[in-house]
């Protein structure tokens, strides 16, 4: 057998089979060095790169979380509102909510069934720590899908950039830092359909975004927004159903299951959504538009720092997320939040923004994917995306665990305790806001402002004037009053110590 090749000098010569095969020998044969040729070193396993980070952010997660329980520093509201919604459930039990209110449903405060999936394993371990565990794990669950994805388009860098830009990003940050939320479900949810979104696999976009309907009220606009992109881009009936279930879902959620199980027949929030006016609901300041379609077009773009959250948001990026029809799957949430007179959803604290950080990562990932861009303009994306990370992350609460007063508890919060453990499991307790995240595991709880107004008699009555958690329902002078109103009524007080004051019936 002969073949012919170019001698590299404008000839051909004839090679036997010999010789090609000499050749190919001595090219596939290890340098004499002892090296090996760099194409065929072994590169690190994918899971290096998407389930090592996930993983290191979910235990600091829970550093950063279970630490500030330990600290007093988590609320009734919201922690122990959600422990008491899941313990209920570990009961086979009606998710009834007495810091609430006597009676209280929670689905008739937001429709977040998904929670009943947190029953078995709080059944097993029943604390707040199993809450706040469970959702530090499922926010670095996001890590996984986004950093897979950067590393199929572009490497272990690009991994590597994005698996840390999603860990240390603000808004799962302060998701992580606020007590317990159900959007925590939301997060990977979410993180899997963007990426299956930005590969063309359709058919698992739907799956990955239809339980968002199981997760909040609010979170069908989003599965309408992920049904919208798939009817454009995709098959047009399968994107139509999407949109039409996406927006149905909130619909009746909204106007007919929230109503049904609601005490007051409505949807408690449904004034701070539209932003109508100017109200007061749960001592929280409102302060929408007139109520008319102009108010509302002139109120959505101010104050200034509803633009502060967007350039927060898109910042992490480079910017480079504008470049992929992926960012406009925020839309749905940003529109109700800046149409809001709630001034807390406009800004950048709490954990309001978390859905909107594996979207805008999602966005930064196609737009690494897209052509048309300059290497030198895409490896300056990645570079700032880590410098932007780097350099403001000692401005959001990850940052805290580097502190030595993370690591130590107060003389006041020890006073705390030592009071609390006083009362006695399975009793009936009127607590301030802080302290009642302390007792919900164990004790049936109740705000002690709303159990004062309701005329309900605990067992045991706690509050601490120095709560910093002490907001609306129950300020700290409200507690207060309610104090002295139960010491009028033959309560007595058995314990007092820094300003925390422990009464009995």
């Amino acid at each position: 057998m002969v073949d012919w090749f170019a001698d590299g000098r404008g000839g051909t010569r004839h090679v036997g089979t010999t010789e090609i095969a000499a050749v190919a020998a001595q090219r596939t044969r290890p340098a004499a060095t002892g090296t090996t040729p760099a194409r065929t070193r072994r590169r690190a396993p994918a899971w290096v790169w998407t389930w090592a980070p996930a993983v290191c952010f979910a235990v600091l997660y829970t550093l950063l979380a279970v630490r500030r329980h330990q600290q007093q520093q988590t609320a009734g509201y919201d922690l122990g509102i959600f422990e008491q919604t899941v313990r209920a459930y570990a009961h086979l039990q009606a998710p009834m909510v007495p810091l609430k209110g006597t009676g209280f449903d929670e689905l008739g405060d937001h429709f977040s069934p998904v929670l009943v999936l947190l029953a078995p394993l709080y059944r097993v371990f029943p604390s707040p720590v199993t809450l706040l565990v469970a959702q530090s794990v499922l926010l670095a669950l996001a890590i996984v899908p986004l950093a897979g994805w950067a590393l199929r388009v572009r490497g272990p860098v690009a991994a590597l950039v994005v698996g840390g830009g999603v860990g240390v990003s603000w808004g799962i940050v302060q998701a992580a830092d606020f007590d317990f939320h159900e959007i925590a479900f939301a997060v990977p949810l979410i993180a899997y359909a963007v990426c299956a979104l930005g590969e063309r696999r359709w058919r698992a976009a739907a799956l990955w975004a239809l339980p968002l309907l199981l997760v909040k009220e609010d979170q069908g606009l989003t599965v309408a927004a992920v049904g919208v992109f798939v009817a454009l881009r995709g098959p047009r009936r399968l994107g139509l159903w999407l949109t039409a279930a996406g927006a149905l879902g909130t619909c009746a959620e909204v106007l007919l299951v929230l109503p049904s199980f609601n005490a007051h027949g409505g949807f408690d929030y449904w004034q701070q959504i539209t932003g109508g006016g100017t109200d007061t609901t749960g001592g929280i300041t409102q302060a929408g538009g007139d109520g008319s379609l102009l108010g509302l077009l002139l109120h959505l773009p101010w104050p200034g720092v509803k633009w502060a959250t967007l350039l927060l948001l898109l910042a992490p990026t480079a910017f480079l997320a504008l470049r992929s029809p992926l960012v406009l799957l925020c839309a749905p949430t940003l529109l109700w939040r800046f149409a809001s007179g709630n001034a807390h959803y406009w800004g950048f604290h709490y954990h309001y923004s978390a859905v909107l950080m594996p979207i805008v990562f999602g966005a930064f990932v196609d737009a690494l994917d897209r052509g048309g861009v300059p290497p030198r303009v895409l490896r300056g994306g990645l570079a700032f995306s880590a410098a932007f990370s780097l350099v403001t992350l000692p401005c959001f609460p990850l940052w805290d665990l580097t502190h030595r007063g993370e690591w130590t508890t107060s003389a006041h919060v020890r006073d705390a305790d030592r009071l609390l453990q006083r009362i006695p499991s399975g009793t009936t307790v009127g607590a301030g806001n802080r302290l009642a995240a302390q007792l919900v595991s164990r004790d049936t709880v109740g705000l002690v402002c709303l159990d004062a107004a309701q005329g309900v008699t605990p067992q045991w009555v706690v509050v601490d004037a120095k709560d910093s958690k002490a907001v609306a329902p129950c300020s700290a002078s409200a507690a207060i009053a309610a104090l002295h109103g139960y010491e009028t009524r033959g309560y007595r007080v058995v314990g007092s110590d820094d300003g925390v004051t422990l009464l009995r019936r």
